[in-house]
């Protein structure tokens, strides 16, 4: 008897946002504000402008709860789904769980010892929004008591994410474990507050412009846009690089099997595709003609690129985290353990619910949740979510290339690879 498939993924509407427009938003804002910075002018401009940035800077936080408990009910369910497929599948979601730890792992080491050594340039604490004080960061008894929230409600009226995500989290495998009409109902449910509040977030990230003008011109008045450009070019290069640990890596993993060059050369149209459309799904061509000159099983990467496409991206710990550490670096937060083992925690589960978004919705709704679990203030992301097409290009590179890596793992993995079991649990095509 075959094993059953892999649930569908999920539905989701498809949204254009205007990315350069944002960016436009943000450098005509910052250039805006250095000219007017110390007239008179700027006393009669800010009580006009400042409020409408902090009111885009609410409408974009009020869209991250519900979005992300929807995004991680469909992606788990959708996991746990492909634990079921078969061998092939387990093998992979294994190969996947360490990839997202490593990830994690290291930026949480690399990225506190890189700032150290190449700190921002000063005046960077002009991205910090006006009056935002810093969450408080809870002890390490304090961090195992907040796993679970009393009450669910409460916890998300206070964004208490940690506990938002274990129980969500928890609420989707316990989807799975019901007869199938009912799970199918509320997946479906889920689908649909899914796609309702990616229209809302849109319709949010359609007045960027406006939003990230307004508060990029309040960032130079108060300190010049020297230091804010600075700073963002700064904050991508360190970003960038957590993406680049990953990038290593993968190649590493592929070259093992197939030696530096040959999987370097077999690589080069997906990493291609990937640098200008800064798009996994849209690689997928790509990578499975790499797959094939790499001489991978055709049925493991058949199974396997489809699958690590909708569930998995490896660069979402390591960029994720690198963001939220950069910005407690900048408000000076001394981040422990606890704060640290929640990030992580946070990012390994969001980064199955948000693949496969726009990067701007996907770095609101996976960074978010990650800097709220660190009591890291999430005000400076208003504005980095303006640059993060030039980080995305990162992100999107190496994913491509884990992608094919981790196909390639898979495949090694199953040594003689028979078909019936390469193709245990395979959608059918």
């Amino acid at each position: 008897m075959s094993a059953p498939e892999t649930q569908r993924p999920a539905k989701l509407v498809t949204l254009r946002l205007p990315i350069w427009w944002t960016f436009g938003g943000l450098v005509t804002g910052l250039i805006a504000g250095s000219l007017i910075a110390g007239q008179p002018v700027a006393e009669r401009i800010l009580p006009v402008v400042q409020p409408v940035g902090t009111l885009w800077l609410r409408a974009l936080q009020m869209t991250i709860i519900p979005l992300v408990a929807a995004l991680l009910v469909l992606g788990i369910t959708q996991l746990a789904s492909a634990a079921r497929a078969g061998a092939t599948a387990r093998r992979m979601l294994t190969l996947v769980a360490a990839t997202l730890v490593f990830s994690g792992l290291a930026t949480i080491i690399a990225l506190p010892l890189l700032l150290d050594a190449i700190p921002p340039p000063p005046g960077a604490q002009s991205l910090l929004a006006e009056n935002v004080d810093p969450q408080q960061v809870p002890g390490l008894a304090e961090f195992f008591l907040s796993l679970v929230a009393p009450n669910i409600v409460a916890a998300a009226a206070e964004t208490a994410m940690l506990p938002l995500t274990i129980f969500f989290a928890l609420f989707a495998v316990a989807i799975t474990r019901l007869p199938e009409d009912q799970s199918v109902i509320l997946r479906s449910f889920f689908e649909a507050v899914a796609n309702a509040m990616l229209m809302v977030i849109g319709w949010v990230l359609w007045l960027a412009p406006v939003g990230v003008f307004a508060l990029a011109l309040g960032v130079a008045v108060r300190a010049g846009g020297d230091a804010a450009f600075l700073t963002l070019i700064h904050y991508i290069l360190s970003v960038a690089a957590m993406g680049g640990i990953v990038l290593v890596a993968a190649f590493a993993v592929g070259a093992v099997r197939h030696g530096p060059v040959a999987f370097a050369r077999a690589m080069l149209p997906a990493q291609a595709v990937a640098i200008s459309t800064q798009s996994s799904l849209a690689s997928l061509p790509a990578m499975l003609a790499s797959a094939r000159r790499l001489d991978v099983s055709e049925n493991v990467a058949d199974f396997v690129l489809p699958l690590s496409v909708a569930i998995f991206r490896a660069t979402s710990p390591a960029m994720n985290l690198g963001v939220a550490i950069y910005v407690a670096h900048l408000f000076g937060i001394e981040l422990g353990l606890p704060a640290m083992l929640a990030g992580l925690a946070v990012a390994f589960v969001i980064s199955i619910g948000s693949v496969s978004l726009p990067g701007s919705i996907s770095f609101v709704v996976s960074i978010g949740p990650i800097a709220l679990a660190m009591g890291v203030p999430v005000e400076p992301l208003a504005l980095l979510v303006a640059v993060e097409m030039i980080p995305d290009i990162m992100r999107t590179l190496a994913n491509v290339t884990a992608d094919v890596a981790l196909a390639s793992a898979t495949d090694r993995e199953n040594g003689e690879n028979t078909p019936d079991d390469a193709t245990d649990g395979a959608p059918a095509r």
